[in-house]
């Protein structure tokens, strides 16, 4: 069977080599630092993944990039750029907020005329877990100089609640869908996730046509993730918008190595390597809750139906050093988390009010 290889090697590509491993797939993830000998058993049937939109340049990474079965090669460069990806968005008629792009020639007047006085400025290209915004919320504010020419404008939204849903497609177009999750942020990182839940059970059909919208459009092969806002209308219905794609793998899918039979990072291998892509059991309701800027805390492992993922990272502030999955949770389950996270006590208000807990 084909190697895969991973174009990065951090805690996505660390799971992906996990799952294929029970499939019988060989999954090595390859950073860019990493020598180029470690490409010596690269093979021509051989297939390349990445694990992020984006990635270090280097003679190993160009090597991988310019492979021929990299798998999505035209997709990323669109997804990447916030610009190109807003506009296949709109192209395919797939809801997302209103923007326009910020050029050097771009007047806060204008940003206000065609948006509103609430705006959202996004680097084009790189940025995550809030880096790369820069918010335009009084008559006063100024386009920071280094925004111009690399950023869209986004016009702010009032939303009710954060969603996402995870979907893979295989080589012949088959497709699989996961069931929506409830994301929870704090300045702009993903702080926990509610998978599986019923609260926006009543969305999960639309999410997927959107998503399938865009996994059609592209040819895409792979797990792909859509974050959304969750907004009402005119006559009070909950709608969705889009808030970014991401081509790969994603943080608020982490729950489905708990509540469901076939993982996202399994599928996605699946999908790659054109295996069967099965039809994932959902288990149940499961919460993922992300370690952020903490050290490890082996009491973790004590805490009933609590399984772990740690990432071997340095630790540092805003970093995420690894998670929580606990499938159909018990409230003495997140207390007892809780007890190890005290910085992050909004975060179980927010998880116990949504369960039912508080």
């Amino acid at each position: 069977m084909s190697k895969v290889w991973v174009l990065g090697a951090g805690q996505l590509g660390a799971m992906l080599r996990h799952a294929g491993t029970p499939l019988g797939v060989d999954v090595r993830p390859v950073d860019a630092s990493h020598d180029i000998a470690v490409l010596s058993e690269l093979a021509e049937n051989d297939i390349v993944t990445p694990e992020i939109e984006s990635w270090e340049q280097s003679e190993t990474t160009d090597k991988l990039a310019a492979h021929s079965q990299f798998i999505n090669r035209e997709v990323f460069p669109v997804i990447a750029d916030r610009l190109s990806q807003k506009q296949a968005l709109d192209d395919i008629g797939v809801a997302t907020a209103p923007w326009m792009l910020v050029t050097a020639e771009t007047s806060e007047k204008d940003i206000v005329n065609k948006l509103g006085g609430n705006v959202l400025l996004k680097r084009r290209r790189g940025g995550y877990d809030g880096r790369g915004q820069h918010w335009l919320k009084t008559p006063s504010a100024e386009i920071p100089s280094d925004f111009r020419g690399e950023s869209i404008a986004e016009q702010g939204i009032q939303f009710t609640d954060e969603v996402s849903v995870i979907g893979v497609r295989s080589c012949s177009g088959k497709t699989r869908f996961y069931p929506l999750s409830q994301n929870h942020h704090v300045n702009g990182i993903l702080k926990a996730t509610i998978g599986g839940g019923e609260k926006f059970k009543h969305l999960q059909s639309t999410a997927e046509e959107m998503l399938n919208k865009v996994l059609v459009h592209f040819d895409y092969v792979g797990v792909m993730a859509m974050e959304c806002f969750v907004i009402k209308d005119e006559s009070n219905e909950q709608k969705l918008l889009v808030n970014e794609l991401a081509p790969r793998v994603h943080n608020s899918g982490h729950w489905t190595q708990a509540g469901t039979s076939i993982s996202q990072f399994e599928s996605h291998v699946r999908a790659i390597a054109d295996l069967p892509l099965g039809n994932p059991s959902y288990y149940g309701m499961t919460v993922m809750i992300n370690l952020v800027g903490t050290e490890f805390d082996q009491d973790w492992l004590a805490i009933e139906g609590a399984m772990l993922y740690w990432y071997q990272k340095e630790v540092r502030v805003g970093r995420k050093l690894g998670h929580i999955n606990l499938l159909n949770p018990k409230p003495e389950s997140l207390n007892a988390i809780a007890e190890t996270l005290p910085s992050d006590a909004g975060v179980f208000d927010w998880l116990n009010e949504q369960l039912g807990y508080s």
